[in-house]
């Protein structure tokens, strides 16, 4: 029996407490004490616009079961509270196929439906495009607005100069991640040589500046060795890419690759034997673990906002109920944020008694949301959130700080590097136009 399997029982129960403790604390509508009915209203479509087919869909698949998750917990403890009594959340599907003029028409379809609610993430690129249309939609139709929850895209520009009232994100942008990558970086003094390798779209080339400045200004002794971009989606054989990074001699590969992007490069990592760390955004994500094996013990760095790792007794409660919920070893992928996204999302309307897109933007501005062991804050002035940042380093499973593996692989984290919220806080430029 799996080790999480053995703790669920006693996790989920301190799990259902921690929800009603913070449903006594954190929303007057929903006291401590009260029996929880069901939510009886009509449902609160959220449009999930995300490549549901095509060459990053498990990507999509494991958001889906995140988010998916989230609106079961709020539906849980009774929906949300409005002036017309309870609602429950309903997870609305859209495939966008990853690409940009899907999503799109996509979010025409969710308009002609008035689903006021949109949320995406898996490429900086769409939510971009996203956010102007949205914009125009919404100065066009003020009675159809449509409010967007962004979960994944990084691009810090979505949150600084192309900041929007109607976009809001819940996961730390590239800066943030780097900066903490770069603070273990900084310590260690073997890497001396690093190669940047990115795909080829608006993130992958902020993950590339961001690391040379990065680089410049807490290891300026490194020397870059190499700056590349690939296709997104479209390389089947990274062998080639690998080879490069080989005859670079690069200590080190900064990547903030993601999907089967992340996987096919470190599995190709893995089968020519390259003996260089990997500082990833997300090498702890869907099957990179399990496809580099063995080779990337002590050579994988991941940044995120959770991990299953992370510890204590209420995250180890929630990482309990999310498998308990979703079994699965192919389906351990718990992303916090998607969740806690959808609880926040929750949160505000209660604390609006409306699910007005407008009445919920206000009432998401400097919103505190604190589950027992993940405290953040919305701030109000560019609408990124604002939360802990962990970086780990992969290990076996059953070694020291690495109770839990991912996907059933037989490894996974350990924290290196532990930062509280307010010590991921960067500056912003936002010059936010309210309606």
């Amino acid at each position: 029996m799996a080790k999480w399997q053995r703790t669920v029982a006693v996790a989920l129960t301190a799990f259902s407490i921690a929800v009603a403790a913070h449903a006594a604390g954190a929303t007057a509508e929903s006291p401590a004490g009260k029996s929880v009915s069901k939510a009886t209203g009509a449902p609160i479509q959220l449009a999930l616009i995300e490549g549901m087919s095509g060459p990053f869909a498990n990507a999509g698949a494991a958001v889906e079961r995140n988010l998916r998750f989230g609106v079961e917990q709020v539906n849980a403890q009774g929906g949300v509270k409005l002036a017309d009594g309870a609602h429950p959340f309903e997870l609305v599907v859209l495939d966008s196929k990853g690409g940009a003029e899907e999503a799109l028409t996509q979010l025409r379809a969710a308009a002609d439906r008035h689903i006021g609610y949109i949320l995406q993430g898996n490429s900086s690129a769409v939510a971009a495009a996203l956010i102007g249309a949205i914009d125009k939609q919404n100065s066009r139709e003020p009675g159809n607005r449509e409010l967007f929850l962004n979960y994944s895209a990084d691009d810090p520009a979505l949150t600084n100069a192309n900041c929007s009232f109607w976009h809001f994100r819940f996961d730390a942008h590239a800066g943030m991640r780097m900066d903490a990558l770069a603070d273990v970086i900084q310590r260690d003094k073997a890497v001396k040589k690093v190669y940047l390798l990115n795909q080829d779209y608006s993130f992958g080339h902020d993950v590339s500046s961001l690391a040379r400045s990065a680089l410049a200004a807490k290891r300026p002794d490194i020397a870059v060795v190499g700056d590349e971009f690939h296709p997104i989606g479209r390389v089947k054989d990274f062998a080639p890419y690998v080879a490069k990074i080989r005859a670079s001699g690069a200590d080190a590969v900064i990547t903030g690759n993601w999907g089967n992007d992340l996987t096919l490069l470190v599995k190709a990592a893995r089968e020519q034997g390259l003996d260089t760390k990997f500082y990833t955004f997300y090498g702890n994500s869907l099957g990179a673990p399990a496809a580099l094996g063995d080779a990337g013990v002590g050579h994988v760095i991941a940044v995120a906002d959770w991990h299953p790792n992370a510890g204590g007794a209420a995250s180890d409660a929630w990482y309990a109920a999310f498998r308990a919920r979703f079994p699965a070893a192919q389906d351990d992928y718990p992303v916090l944020r998607m969740p806690l996204m959808i609880e926040t999302l929750a949160a505000a309307m209660n604390r609006a008694g409306s699910a007005d897109p407008a009445a919920v933007a206000k009432a998401l501005e400097g919103i505190r949301f604190d589950n027992g062991f993940h405290a953040s804050w919305m701030r109000a002035e560019d609408h990124q959130l604002i939360q802990p940042l962990y970086v780990m380093e992969m290990d076996k499973a059953g070694t020291p700080g690495v109770h839990f593996d991912n996907e059933g692989s037989g490894y996974g984290f350990r924290t290196v590097l532990a930062l509280p919220a307010e010590r991921t806080v960067l500056p912003t430029v936002c010059r936010m136009k309210r309606p």
